[in-house]
């Protein structure tokens, strides 16, 4: 089992910035992707982005490129997602999610863990 544990969501002026992180927990040795994922009231939980816990190697939305970085440090069990120049269309609850193999695919169905998110609200 993995524990994951989101925090760093807020309200935030558009062309702002956020943090957001997501400690690991429990039986995280081995290979695993992590996973950042969002969903907006209404919408379906959609792909942020999901990073290699051990290669590093990471994709994007296209929605987020340039904006959004997704990062890990493997000795506090931590991943990050830096956001930069936020947009109202990025407001929704943010959801790490974790998938016990070295690659995971963009959907969410890949993912075994998930923490219980946090809000990001960008105002206009």
């Amino acid at each position: 089992q993995v524990q994951l544990v989101e925090s760093g969501g807020g309200l935030v002026q558009a062309g702002g910035s956020l943090r957001l992180s997501c400690a690991a927990s429990g039986r995280t040795a081995g290979s695993y992707t992590m996973g950042w994922f969002r969903q907006a009231p209404g919408k379906e939980r959609e792909f942020v982005s999901r990073i290699g816990w051990i290669s590093g190697s990471t994709s994007y939305v296209d929605s987020v490129k340039g904006r959004f970085t997704i990062s890990r440090d493997r000795a506090k069990n931590t991943v990050y997602l830096q956001m930069n120049s936020l947009k109202p269309e990025d407001t929704a609850v943010y959801y790490c999610a974790a998938a016990p193999r070295s690659y995971a695919s963009i959907f969410s169905r890949d993912y075994d863990y998930w923490g219980q998110g946090t809000q990001v609200t960008v105002s206009s």
